[in-house]
């Protein structure tokens, strides 16, 4: 017990700032996810979820009465997306693992695929900002409904095994940072500059690996014998 209260309670300053542990812990696990979903580990799906746990109460500033009051409900709704959809990622992972075929095999969604996800993305935002708005979400809504939109896609991306889903969280970085420093959370403004040069970073990873994979195979050469 002492522990758990230790990380719904402990905090650190930095400048006028007060920063929850749990929210600079939480964002840790979601970096160890990302390296291992760039690794294609299997163990990258629980660890998040972890993570998103924690996240989930930290952007809940107001009904956890934490010393940051501003409810993102964007960021907080999607800790349980996170969550729900990790869950069928692991199991995805894991059932590919145990058949031989590795947790998954990184490929290109396609054009198709690529215009129903920008679709998605831009549709979506527009559908949940007035639903964030009248919840009362943190301004500017459209951001907040962005990022949520944006990491559903980009994770199930990633349980698919789609290149472009790297690129989906340089979308979602790109506005996060911005609007969590409006919102006072510095710590996860912070990450989110690291998870931006990450996801670039797991971009190019992926798609090499996908490239070494079209490479065709080509046989050794068969034995000259010597008479």
């Amino acid at each position: 017990m002492d522990a758990i209260r230790w990380l719904f309670d402990s905090t650190f300053q930095i400048g006028d700032q007060t920063v929850l542990w749990r929210e600079v812990i939480g964002n840790l696990f979601g970096l160890v996810s990302a390296l291992g979903g760039m690794r294609r580990k299997v163990w990258a799906w629980p660890i998040g979820i972890v993570g998103n746990a924690l996240l989930f109460t930290v952007f809940l500033g107001a009904v956890f009465d934490t010393p940051n009051p501003v409810n993102l409900l964007g960021q907080a709704g999607r800790q349980i997306m996170f969550i729900i959809v990790s869950v069928y990622g692991w199991w995805a992972w894991k059932h590919r693992s145990s058949a031989g075929l590795g947790a998954v095999e990184p490929k290109w969604a396609g054009a198709r695929t690529r215009i129903l996800l920008a679709v998605a993305l831009v549709g979506g935002t527009a559908i949940l900002t007035p639903l964030f708005t009248a919840l009362g979400s943190y301004a500017p809504v459209w951001s907040d409904a962005w990022i949520f939109m944006g990491s559903l896609l980009a994770t199930y991306g990633m349980a698919k095994g789609w290149v472009e889903f790297w690129l989906i969280w340089v979308a979602v970085d790109i506005v996060g940072v911005p609007l969590l420093l409006s919102a006072g959370y510095w710590a996860s403004a912070i990450m989110y500059v690291f998870y931006g040069v990450f996801t670039l970073t797991g971009f190019f990873v992926w798609a090499r690996t996908r490239r070494m994979q079209a490479l065709p195979v080509i046989p050794d050469p068969a034995p000259v014998s010597v008479p």
